[in-house]
């Protein structure tokens, strides 16, 4: 009886393609993608696995969209504050300028105003005594 067996098997290994009897990995390979394997795992079994896989991708994802969309507005809060840093030099260097006596006396020439040549002098007020 066992010599039947294995006489049948030998004639199945005989008839089978080269490249599956060479590996077994393409058996199972070739199983998997047309669904036989399936078949033969227990899907209940693997079924919280595949959902665990499924939500660790998700998560992975998310991680992903959030951590590009925190360099954005990092990149965008740089550019702002170089722009403000900007901005900010050259308002101060301008109030500088307008500052200068020469400027300030050239500014109220308009309304008549002119600058004082003379020092200016403490004005002192005695005090009453009782």
């Amino acid at each position: 009886m066992k010599n039947q067996i294995r006489e049948a098997q030998e004639e199945n290994r005989q008839t089978e393609s080269p490249s599956a009897q060479r590996s077994p990995r393409f058996r199972g390979l070739k199983s998997f993608l047309l669904g036989d394997m399936v078949d033969k795992i227990e899907f209940d079994r693997m079924f919280p696995f595949l959902i665990f896989l499924f939500s660790l991708a998700m998560v992975y994802i998310a991680n992903t969209y959030y951590a590009e969309r925190t360099i954005r507005s990092i990149d965008k809060t740089t550019n702002e504050i170089k722009e403000l840093s900007s901005e900010y030099i050259s308002i101060k260097s301008e109030l500088m300028f307008r500052s200068k006596p020469s400027q300030v006396a050239e500014a109220v020439a308009d309304m008549g105003l002119k600058e004082s040549r003379v020092a200016p002098r403490k004005i002192v007020v005695p005090q009453k005594q009782d």
